[in-house]
């Protein structure tokens, strides 16, 4: 039998216990939100792989000329001929296995119900455009319109800005050791012609022009496409406002495909083990026991 003095100290040990226990289990939920603050980075965190912003806020205004310069992809119309890629290579002298904008596809259903679904992508031109800050010697900056470009003259091939794109549109040249992005075949926009891409497109599925004309093509084929199927864009969670909308069911389908920070568009997605993408539930009954 205990002694009254022995229950007492044994009441104090089990009291240390639990509080002890509780004070861990707190530090042990302050450490885990940490850890998945750190993991996933709210829009109120900087990277760090961003400079400081008084190097780059200058760079990512652009011009006062009262552009807003805009893209809109309507993958129903697309049939993935390739052809903006094929123009885009032949206007930018882009070398073989890399890109500057590349479409994506995949199958969809199951024989003899089945498509084939088809995303251009490019650059996004992202208003909030992390590769502008992460660029660590000046050389990514906002153009006309809002075009974000690369100054050859100070690009040191550093590739932060690689690291940082969030839809993987840019690559660095393996001769000149400097980034490469689509730029809105700016020495085209600047002469009133739109970039190479669009006026190849034989669907008509490439659109790019000022979102602050209503009087636009873009500004049209985007209120149109809005009132029938809608638009959307790619990645909003990271919070970059990009430049570009979609119209279709491509977007939802494909964007799992589309590289993401650190990488850059590839021949991988040619291959032939990509045309068909996880299996779909069967339309219908005879579908299943078939």
């Amino acid at each position: 039998m205990l002694k009254p003095d022995d229950a007492e100290d044994t009441q104090n040990t089990e009291k240390n216990r639990r509080d002890f226990l509780k004070h861990s289990a707190g530090l042990a939920a302050i450490g885990a939100g940490a850890a998945a603050s750190e993991s996933q980075p709210t829009s109120e965190q900087e990277n760090d792989l961003f400079q400081p912003k008084e190097y780059w806020e200058e760079r990512m205004t652009p011009p006062d000329d009262g552009k807003k310069f805009g893209w809109f992809v309507d993958t129903r119309r697309c049939f993935g001929c390739h052809a903006c890629e094929v123009s885009c290579k032949a206007e930018n002298d882009v070398p073989l296995g890399n890109y500057i904008r590349q479409t994506f596809y995949q199958d969809e259903g199951s024989y003899p119900k089945v498509a084939r679904l088809f995303l251009p992508m490019s650059c996004q031109h992202c208003e909030d455009a992390p590769c502008v800050k992460a660029c660590p010697c000046g050389a990514l900056h906002k153009k006309s319109g809002g075009t974000v470009a690369v100054n050859y003259e100070s690009c040191c091939g550093h590739g932060t800005c690689v690291d940082v794109c969030p839809y993987g549109a840019i690559y660095l040249d393996p001769v000149a050791k400097q980034a490469v992005k689509c730029h809105n075949c700016f020495h085209r926009t600047e002469n009133g012609l739109e970039p190479a891409c669009v006026p190849t497109c034989p669907s008509e599925a490439l659109h790019f022009g000022d979102l602050n004309d209503e009087n636009s093509k873009i500004s049209k084929a985007m209120k149109e496409a809005e009132t029938v199927s809608g638009l959307v864009q790619l990645r909003g969670e990271k919070e970059t406002k990009p430049r570009m909308w979609f119209s279709g069911d491509a977007p939802a389908k494909i964007e799992p495909r589309i590289p993401v920070e650190g990488e850059s568009y590839n021949p991988d997605a040619y291959s032939i083990y990509n045309w068909k993408g996880k299996p779909s539930e069967p339309d219908s009954e005879s579908d299943s026991k078939e």
